[in-house]
């Protein structure tokens, strides 16, 4: 079993390792677990970085250096491997990670930043042709090709959004379509932009069957659904829409996900289960880019140190106490609030083994949630760190019966 890690970090790419930058700065003892032998992740796949704001031109692995260097600078730690397990300790404060070699790690909290992959159709000449004329977003790489002739295969939202897109910088833009004529599966608004755009056109029933060029892509083969004819289209690139796939198998069942499998987060990047954060492509999300995922982690950095901050506090204040602690939640737009508080710490003044706690709702709402506060004020005692009385106090005379 390792040392006890403040944060880990489960993926090293843009989100993961801006998670770390910001852990680490804030004086959080940070590990980053990444399954390849670099780090990057889908970044440090792509051949130019030119959306970055502040960095005029790089490309992907250069930007990603940087972002790792950075990381280096503030004492983050890497580990290779591939996550397989989550369990969580009866308290539900110390995790366990491991990893398929059997390694285990143990930390305060987790965020996950695994990511998510373009679908695969397995065209032949697909994979030999990535980030040769191959794309798979065309908000990265439309520059690449203005003026020239795309393909695009797919039909829901994203690839008539991203043709629509494409046709600021592109000549034409091919869509593939696998439906009869006029079908697509994007909503209606969508179907309508692509069909009033003159550089738009479509080949109805057919699929692509073949990506060829020799050193950059040249065109593809067309296969028609109906007839079975085998056609070819010349083109300077081919952008890939059918789908991303997230990362998530290691933590499904542990986590809410997507019906797509996404993780589903609040806006500060928190989870369904206290201690765990998830950022950047593997979330539930509305655009993903290595910007909105350094903004991700670094929210579910900072995120995760009041998290803890509030774990330990709690733990010290009350459930390692031996004696009485009177829990007040409140929050300072009640003035019932601050009356109860007030009369408390009263009670408690002369008696060294009581002690009084407070709980602002608004700032501790995983200690809230976790004895269904939704209301305040309510008072609960606890004797010797388990829960004894609770009082949701509607008359200050109520406290009395908590004595």
């Amino acid at each position: 079993m390792s040392e006890l890690y403040d944060v880990i970090i489960i993926g090293g790419g843009a989100g993961g390792m801006s998670a770390g930058v910001y852990a680490a700065r804030g004086k959080m003892k940070t590990l980053i677990i990444e399954d390849k032998r670099n780090t990057g992740g889908q970044a440090a796949t792509t051949s130019e970085m030119e959306n970055y704001p502040g960095i005029v031109e790089a490309t992907g692995p250069q930007l990603m250096d940087m972002f790792r260097e950075h990381c280096n600078k503030f004492g983050v730690e890497f580990a290779r491997g591939l996550v397989s397990e989550i369990s969580i300790a009866d308290d539900g404060f110390i995790k366990t990670l491991k990893t398929t070699k059997g390694e285990e790690f143990q930390t305060k909290s987790i965020i996950v930043a695994t990511g998510a992959t373009p679908r695969i159709l397995g065209i032949t000449g697909e994979s030999e042709f990535r980030g040769k004329g191959v794309s798979y977003c065309a908000t990265c790489d439309a520059d690449f090709y203005e003026e020239l002739d795309v393909v695009v295969v797919g039909s829901g939202n994203t690839a008539v959004e991203e043709s629509v897109f494409l046709t600021k910088f592109v000549n034409k833009v091919t869509m593939i379509v696998l439906h009869d004529q006029g079908i697509l599966d994007a909503d209606r608004t969508a179907q309508e932009q692509a069909f009033a755009n003159d550089k738009i056109e479509f080949v109805w029933n057919s699929v692509v069957e073949e990506i060829c060029g020799d050193e950059l892509v040249s065109g593809v083969k067309l296969k028609n659904l109906k007839t079975g004819d085998i056609t070819e289209l010349s083109a300077d690139g081919v952008f890939m829409f059918v789908g991303t796939v997230p990362k998530t198998d290691f933590i499904k069942g542990l986590v809410e996900l997507t019906p797509q499998g996404y993780v589903i987060t609040n806006e500060k990047q928190e989870t369904n289960v206290p201690g765990i954060f998830a950022v950047g492509d593997v979330t539930d999300k509305f655009l993903r880019q290595v910007v909105t995922a350094a903004g991700d982690g670094a929210v579910a950095a900072v995120a995760a140190d009041r998290y803890i901050e509030e774990e330990e506090s709690w733990r010290k204040s009350v459930a390692e106490f031996g004696g009485t602690a009177m829990v007040a939640f409140w929050n300072p737009l009640s003035k019932e609030s601050l009356e109860v508080i007030n009369q408390l710490e009263i009670k408690c003044k002369d008696n060294p083994d009581q002690r009084v706690v407070t709980i602002d709702t608004y700032k501790s709402q995983n200690i809230a949630n976790r004895f269904s506060v939704s209301e305040v004020p309510v008072v609960i005692r606890f004797d010797a760190g388990q829960e004894a009385k609770r009082v949701d106090v509607k008359d200050i005379t109520e406290l009395e019966t908590l004595y």
